[in-house]
């Protein structure tokens, strides 16, 4: 077996061997003798030491040197560190995110919130998710599925490629990190906005499953511009982020059966970036009054 750089690995050293061993066997603080100098003989019974040699050792230290020095003693395993010296922070861990209370200032105002922003590709949904995070008051934190999805470098399972065990498992995997990304960060104080393309017809690992993960507090809400719009924003996108005009069709088609599904739903066909941002805000500073059954 080769190390990844491509050099064997050096053998183990066994007991007594190597160079650390060696030095860490000299009594403490004495640099041992230099190469090419003769050991010196040991005194016999009665003489008192010679230069360079130790005495004899008293008490437990002697029972523990007549093996070899073992190093140290003990020391009792440090405690958390010290703010004061390390800057550590102790952050409370995430739970399931609850209702937020209605703010008192127009808007979404200075309420901590978690919103899942959903939506088909090119519908603007990244985009607008960053724009309301950024423009709020309060700390706010953006989460794209996508871009968590595709923290897997190799092995990634693009599902342009086919649908398939593994890209399922990947997106799931994905949604369940995002998940524990936003509880923690509201329960640090920090709000945050989910983007993901959730369909109405699977409700059990699609909204059900964002319910599980981030909790009864979350805010779902949909983008849903015109099929024409949507067919225009994907064509400008590259890479793996650009899908067929068919697929687009059929994600499009699915993501009208939001319609009539309680979710509060905003179609931004003549919107620009700005005007959605302030819609979606406007949209959840109605559903923290009066919540979406879901």
């Amino acid at each position: 077996m080769q190390h990844a750089g491509g050099a064997p690995l050096p053998p183990p050293h066994g007991p007594g061997d190597g160079p650390w061993t060696r030095q860490a066997a000299q009594h403490p603080g004495h640099p041992g003798p230099m190469p090419g100098t003769p050991p010196i003989p040991p005194r016999g019974p009665g003489h008192p030491p010679g230069p360079g040699q130790p005495g004899p050792a008293q008490g437990p230290a002697a029972r523990g040197s007549a093996q070899g020095w073992a190093g140290p003693a003990p020391q009792h395993a440090p405690g958390p560190p010290s703010r004061e010296t390390t800057g550590h922070v102790q952050l409370p861990p995430g739970g399931p995110v609850p209702l937020p209370a209605p703010p008192a200032d127009p808007g979404t105002g200075t309420a901590t919130l978690a919103v899942l922003l959903i939506g088909p590709a090119g519908a603007g949904k990244t985009t607008v998710a960053k724009l309301w995070a950024g423009r709020r008051r309060v700390p706010t934190a953006h989460v794209s599925l996508d871009d968590v999805r595709e923290w897997v470098c190799s092995g990634f399972a693009d599902p342009q490629a086919g649908w398939n065990d593994h890209s399922e498992a990947q997106y799931r995997l994905a949604r369940r990190t995002c998940g524990f990304a936003a509880r923690n960060f509201l329960a640090n104080g920090i709000s945050c906005i989910l983007d993901d393309a959730v369909f109405p017809d699977r409700p059990v690992v699609g909204l059900g499953g964002w319910k599980r993960h981030v909790g009864p507090g979350l805010l779902p809400v949909v983008l849903l511009p015109g099929l024409e719009v949507v067919l225009e924003r994907n064509a400008a996108r590259s890479g793996n982020r650009r899908l067929s005009d068919e697929e687009v069709a059929r994600i499009h088609g699915r993501m009208a059966g939001w319609y009539g599904s309680g979710l509060p739903i905003i179609d931004n066909s003549a919107y620009d970036v700005e005007t959605t941002a302030r819609a979606l805000d406007d949209v959840l500073a109605r559903s923290i009054a009066s919540p979406p059954a879901w």
